[in-house]
């Protein structure tokens, strides 16, 4: 069964930072594009960032720019997201995601979904 396992949630202090991971499983996911999106509650899932499958390329949400770096190794079959200067209104839930069939910021386009993990910033 083909699985991503998202990790490394929690409750932070705004200015903290978080490194959120997903392993996957079952399959390789080595040559899939991979991202992660953020839902919060009462909204809809939106795009946080993305990596092509050479790791290459990486594109982020404007909100984030600076603050957060996408990362992936292959070898693992794991992708990263480092979160920096977190603020209040980057509480969500978080979900890994894989496998894009279009664009990339829109999460219907996306094939293969984890079950997410929670990101919760004090002020």
């Amino acid at each position: 069964q083909d699985q991503l396992v998202e990790s490394g949630g929690g409750l932070v202090q705004a200015g903290g930072s978080l490194r959120l991971s997903c392993a996957a499983s079952g399959r390789s996911f080595s040559s899939y594009p991979m991202g992660w999106f953020r839902q919060a509650p009462g909204r809809e899932r939106e795009f946080v960032a993305a990596v092509t499958w050479t790791g290459g390329s990486t594109f982020y949400t404007e909100s984030v720019k600076g603050r957060f770096t996408i990362s992936r190794d292959n070898a693992k079959n794991t992708v990263y997201l480092q979160m920096n200067s977190l603020k209040p209104e980057d509480t969500a839930t978080y979900y890994c995601a894989a496998d894009p069939d279009g664009d990339y910021y829109r999460a219907f386009d996306w094939r293969y979904w984890g079950q997410g993990t929670q990101v919760t910033v004090s002020s």
